[in-house]
């Protein structure tokens, strides 16, 4: 890793993550990227088979209830991607293994160089990240970045748990072999 100065300190991109969290608040909602997969859904079932949807009790909270709106729950997602890819390119930070196109050493040491079974891992944990963020009623930015700015307890309780169990996946993934 060099010393390249970042772009913004990590003290103003805070600052502006918590005024953007403000305004977005202030504006419609808090921020939260989940529920928009869920809302899509509810759409296209209460679109397809409307008695269905109503029937069910999760799905028919949202959908065509909904007044979060499909659009900007989108753009927030479709935004998160636009943004990682611009902020890398602006830094020219990236991982050094993307040069050679080559996965991480820890990885490849630890479960081979197969790309295919690292984009079945990556969509697996994606996959169970998003189960897990609708049943605990939201994902992580809205849980630890909308939740706790507001003091939710159970968003709290939330950070807590996800990071104590992704210190412990990762001791179990790694244990003795990094």
């Amino acid at each position: 890793m060099d010393d390249k100065p970042a772009i913004i300190s990590w003290k103003a991109a805070g600052i502006a993550l918590g005024l953007l969290l403000v305004f977005a608040t202030w504006y419609n909602k808090p921020l939260g990227v989940s529920t928009q997969f869920v809302v899509t859904d509810a759409i296209v079932v209460h679109k397809v088979a409307p008695e269905a949807a109503e029937a069910n009790k999760y799905m028919a909270k949202y959908g065509e209830k909904q007044d979060w709106g499909i659009g900007y729950g989108w753009m927030l997602v479709i935004g998160m991607f636009a943004g990682g890819f611009i902020a890398a390119r602006l830094t020219g930070d990236k991982q050094p293994e993307a040069d050679k196109g080559s996965m991480p050493p820890m990885w490849e040491r630890v479960f081979g160089a197969s790309r295919g079974k690292r984009f079945a891992a990556a969509f697996a944990g994606g996959a169970l990240l998003l189960f897990g963020a609708r049943l605990a009623g939201g994902c992580t930015s809205g849980h630890m970045i909308s939740g706790i700015s507001q003091l939710a307890i159970s968003s709290f309780i939330f950070g807590i748990c996800t990071f104590g169990a992704a210190i412990l996946m990762a001791h179990y993934l790694y244990r003795n072999r990094g």
